[in-house]
C-alpha cells in the first residue's frame, strides 16, 4: 500500500499515528505529496489532491483520515480501535468530533497566516481565534471523561493532534488557563507513535 501525505497535515500524521500503533510500517509505503502546488503529478493519482491519501494493493485509493485510520485498523484483522457498543460508543464518537473541531479551526488559522501578510484575513483569524478558545474551555471540562484515559483509541488521538499545532501558531495560546489540559498532554506526549510523528517547525514559507 501506499499512503500519500504531507508533514504538515494533522490529518495525515492521524493515519501516521494509526501505522505506529498497528505496527503497519512495513505494509505501507509513505511518500510526500506535492500540493497546493499548479499542475502537480499527485493531482493525477487523487483530483481533490488532499492528503492523506492510501492507495491499497489492488489499487483502489481512499480519502478521508476516518476512513483510512479505520481501513488501516481492520488491516490484517485484530482491531485495536474498535468503537465500544453502546451509549459508550456514541459518547467516543462525540469526543473524537470534538476534537476534529479543534483540528479544522486550528488548521485554518494556520493556513490563512500562511497567505502573505497583505490578503490575509483579520476576520477569519479572529473568528477561528475565537472558536478555539471556546473549544478549549470545553475540553479543559470534557478532559476527565474516562474515555481520554486508560485504552488509547481515536478521540485521543484527534485531541493531542489539534493541541501540538500550537507549533506552527504561537498565537494559540491554548495553555493558558487550561492546566488539565497541559497535564494531559504531558502525559501523553511520550506515547512512542506519538512522539515520533510530532509535527516539525517551522512551517514552510
Amino acid at each position: 500500500m501506499k499512503l500519500y501525505m504531507t508533514l504538515y497535515s494533522p490529518y495525515a500524521r492521524m493515519v501516521r499515528i494509526m501505522l505506529a500503533e498497528k505496527g503497519l510500517g512495513s505494509s505501507v509505503e509513505t511518500i510526500i505529496a506535492r500540493t497546493r502546488e499548479i499542475g502537480s503529478p499527485y493531482y493525477k493519482i487523487n483530483p481533490s489532491g488532499r492528503v492523506p491519501y492510501l492507495v491499497r494493493d489492488d489499487g483502489v485509493g481512499m480519502e478521508h483520515s476516518q476512513l483510512i485510520c479505520s481501513y488501516l485498523d481492520h488491516f490484517e484483522g485484530s482491531p485495536k480501535f474498535m468503537n465500544p457498543r453502546g451509549n459508550a460508543g456514541w459518547e467516543l464518537r462525540r469526543l473524537e468530533a470534538l476534537g476534529r473541531a479543534m483540528v479544522e479551526g486550528a488548521s485554518v488559522w494556520i493556513r490563512e497566516l500562511l497567505r502573505r501578510k497583505e490578503i490575509r484575513s483579520p476576520m477569519i483569524i479572529d473568528h477561528e481565534k475565537c472558536r478555539l478558545q471556546r473549544l478549549a474551555d470545553t475540553w479543559e471540562e470534557e478532559i476527565d471523561n474516562s474515555l481520554m484515559h486508560g485504552q488509547f483509541n481515536m478521540a485521543q488521538i484527534t485531541l493531542a493532534c489539534a493541541l501540538q499545532l500550537e507549533i506552527w501558531n504561537p498565537g494559540f495560546e491554548w495553555r493558558k488557563k487550561h492546566p488539565l489540559l497541559v497535564e494531559w498532554l504531558t502525559a501523553i506526549s511520550d506515547r512512542p507513535s506519538l512522539s515520533t510523528t510530532e509535527p516539525p517547525g517551522p512551517l514552510p514559507k
